[in-house]
């Protein structure tokens, strides 16, 4: 029996019985972390494997006492319940509806194409390479949001210019499933350039991606571990067994919205390993196995990892915070984020007047950060740098001729209020009372007559892990 097949008898036998799984641990064999321990890949003796089975076994009638003891809660008289007092539907916002707006497909796949920013943050990332020391066995990348997949297969082109010879271990956390394929439909010329390369890309959430292990232990027990080994030595062939795994993605990659946030969430934590199997021995030391792996990246790469009007204490704790403790020695993490005052938010201020979805700055996050760590923090470096390292700008992209005094484009004009919106993330509700009546067209006109075009700014900083 591996640990996998022990924890799903775990996990059913604490659903059916109602046992927490510490109790359960301390009760079997007096250890309430017993199966967090087996989760993040350690291992029991045969004695151990005995001990839980035996109490398994010889406690199977807890779960029909339970059975037991509610069917006579249930026999007592009880006084019928209120009606629930209706919600009100006015000024209500359904989830379902008005899911993170980056997640809207069409809108995001127009702004990577118009707009230059997958490009400009890959070239900034790139920039980092230069202070990075790998050590073996593997140069170790995260990249904390894999979109479409443009800045990470920018990025692994430098990493193979400046580490040709050296094994790459990337993991990418990705929940959406078209941009899923999208960023596989990239990566079989990586493969082929650089063969030593093993590729992982999950689902799962910041706090447990960047070991490839989830705390839950009825998650742990329904996860999907899939393994690819390429056959063969060309980027045609690769892409081949790429593409014939949209039924697999298709079938496991999904997700639906939180109720409580309206964010997306996995329906099952999957995790999906690539490599070429003519490497596989070269790759055995890194290619991760079920049950948690080590994290000590070398690089950290953490472009729009959340909502710009997502509270402070969310960016930090929930994003930033696991992302800083899962550094190497010698390690570096560098976050993006919108920052503002451009055309872009020009044009939303002109459809809703005063507002300000940049509302924290890097150095705000990076003292909540600094905070939430405490003392694990000791060892880390929080860069903010002066504004003209930090902050950098991207554009539309137009042609001279497309914006005059004459006339714009009605799809220029389009794609400038997508872009608009997007990088101010701005919910649906609003959209739809925006576009009612036209305004919006008027106003991005305006905006791009007077600065001649659109361009937005981003800031970033970076948090670095001291060298041993």
């Amino acid at each position: 029996m591996n640990a996998q097949e022990l924890l799903q008898q775990i996990a059913d036998y604490c659903r059916h019985s109602g046992l927490a799984e510490s109790t359960f641990g301390r009760r079997a064999v007096n250890d309430g972390k017993l199966t967090a321990r087996l989760r993040n890949g350690g291992r029991i003796t045969t004695e151990t494997l005995d001990r839980i089975r035996d109490f398994m076994d010889s406690n199977q009638g807890a779960p029909a006492r339970a059975a037991v003891i509610e069917r006579a809660r249930e026999a007592r008289p009880t006084v019928p319940a209120a009606p629930p007092a209706p919600v009100p539907i006015t000024g209500q916002r359904d989830p379902q509806r008005n899911f993170r707006f980056f997640d809207n497909r069409q809108k995001y796949l127009l702004f990577v194409s118009t707009c230059s920013e997958k490009w400009v943050v890959a070239s900034r990332v790139a920039l980092e390479l230069a202070n990075v020391h790998p050590r073996p066995p593997a140069l170790r990348v995260f990249d904390a949001g894999v979109g479409d997949g443009t800045v990470l297969l920018r990025v692994m082109r430098a990493m193979h210019d400046r580490f040709p010879t050296t094994p790459f271990y990337l993991v990418g956390k990705e929940i959406s499933l078209e941009d899923v394929r999208l960023a596989l439909q990239k990566m079989s010329d990586r493969f082929f350039e650089h063969p030593a390369t093993v590729l992982v890309l999950t689902n799962l959430a910041y706090a447990d991606a960047p070991w490839l292990a989830v705390k839950s232990l009825s998650a742990a027990s329904s996860m999907v571990w899939h393994e690819v080994p390429l056959v063969g030595n060309s980027a045609y062939r690769f892409e081949q067994q790429i593409t014939d795994l949209v039924p697999f993605l298709s079938q496991n990659w999904k997700a639906g919205v939180s109720p409580k946030t309206g964010n997306p969430a996995y329906e099952r934590p999957v995790v999906l390993v690539l490599y070429r199997a003519d490497h596989k021995f070269l790759l055995d030391p890194i290619i991760p196995r079920p049950g948690g792996t080590v994290a000590n990246y070398d690089l950290v790469i953490a472009s729009q990892p959340y909502r710009a009007r997502a509270s402070l204490e969310f960016k930090a704790k929930r994003v930033i915070t696991p992302l800083a403790k899962a550094l190497g020695a010698g390690g570096r993490l560098i976050a993006i984020h919108s920052h503002g005052h451009d055309p872009g938010i020009d044009i939303i201020r002109r459809v809703w007047p005063g507002d300000n979805p940049f509302i924290h700055d890097r150095h705000q996050i990076m003292k909540a950060v600094k905070h939430e760590l405490g003392q694990a923090g000791r060892d880390l470096n929080f860069n903010a740098y002066a504004d003209n390292r930090s902050l950098f700008r991207y554009d539309m992209h137009t042609l001279p001729s497309e914006i005059s005094d004459q006339s714009i484009g009605t799809s220029t004009l389009f794609a400038a209020w997508n872009a608009a919106i997007y990088v101010a993330q701005v919910e649906d509700d609003r959209l739809a009372e925006a576009v009612a009546d036209g305004r919006y067209l008027d106003a991005t006109r305006e905006v791009l007559r007077e600065h001649g075009g659109l361009w937005f700014y981003d800031e970033s900083y970076v948090i670095s892990r001291r060298r041993e």
